[in-house]
C-alpha cells in the first residue's frame, strides 16, 4: 500500500464530501466497464493500491470498504497528480471530480482545452500539469473556467459509447459538480455540505 502523509486541506475534504455524494457506496453493475466498484474505488484500482492483484481482493473488502481507507488513495492519485491545491478554489473540485472519473490526465486536458477555448491564453494540451498550465488558470475568471470545463466534460461524455446507459446520470453530476464548484468559489460550500443531512466532512487530520 502507497504510504500516504499528508494534512488535508480544508479543499480536499470539501471536495471529497461532494464526490462520495455522488458517487454512493457499493455497485456492481455489467455496462460499467470499472467493474466492482465501492465508494468510487474500483476493486482493480483498491487491488494496485494494496499491492495485490486483482483476483486476490474478495468483493466482501470491496463492500466493507469505509471512506477513511479511501481518503489517502483519493488525496495520493487524484488529488495530487492534478495538483489541485494550486488551483483557484472550486477549480480545484471540477478537476478532481474529472480525476476520479477519468483520470488525472485527462482532468488536466481537459482544463488545458477549457483554458484555450476562453481564447485568451494558448497552452499545450499535453494532460501535465506544471507552471504555464497553473499560471493560465489562475489568470482566468474563475467562474467561466469552471463553466468551461463543465462543457468540455459534456461533450466527453456524449461521445462514449455508453452515454446511453449511464448519460443521465453523469449530467446529473456534471450539473451538480458546477454548481458545487461555483459555491466553493464564493466560499460557500460548506453552507451546502451541512444542509445535506448524511453527508459529513471527512475529519482534518494526518493520513495513516
Amino acid at each position: 500500500m502507497s504510504n500516504v502523509t499528508a494534512i488535508y486541506s480544508p479543499n480536499f475534504r470539501m471536495a471529497m464530501a461532494e464526490t462520495l455524494s455522488h458517487e454512493g457506496g457499493y455497485a456492481n453493475h455489467p455496462d460499467d466497464p470499472g467493474g466492482v466498484t465501492m465508494l468510487g474505488i474500483t476493486k482493480k484500482t483498491w487491488a494496485r493500491w494494496t499491492g495485490r492483484k486483482v483476483r486476490d481482493v474478495p468483493d466482501e473488502e470491496m463492500r466493507t470498504l469505509t471512506v477513511e481507507q479511501g481518503l489517502p488513495l483519493y488525496h495520493a492519485w487524484y488529488w495530487q497528480p492534478v495538483r489541485a491545491d494550486e488551483l483557484p478554489g472550486g477549480l480545484d473540485f471540477v478537476i478532481f471530480d474529472i480525476a476520479v472519473n477519468s483520470g488525472p490526465g485527462r482532468a488536466v486536458r481537459m482544463l488545458q482545452k477549457a483554458i484555450n477555448r476562453l481564447g485568451r491564453i494558448h497552452i499545450e494540451v499535453d494532460g501535465m500539469i506544471g507552471p504555464k498550465t497553473l499560471s493560465a488558470a489562475s489568470k482566468i475568471n474563475v467562474f467561466d473556467l469552471i463553466n468551461e470545463v463543465g462543457n468540455t466534460r459534456l461533450w466527453f461524455y456524449f461521445d462514449l459509447s455508453t452515454f446511453k446507459t449511464f448519460g443521465k446520470g453523469w449530467v446529473r453530476r456534471l450539473l451538480a459538480v458546477t454548481s458545487f464548484a461555483t459555491a466553493m468559489a464564493l466560499g460557500r460550500a460548506e453552507f451546502m455540505i451541512m444542509a445535506r443531512q448524511g453527508v459529513a466532512l471527512p475529519e482534518h487530520k494526518q493520513a495513516a
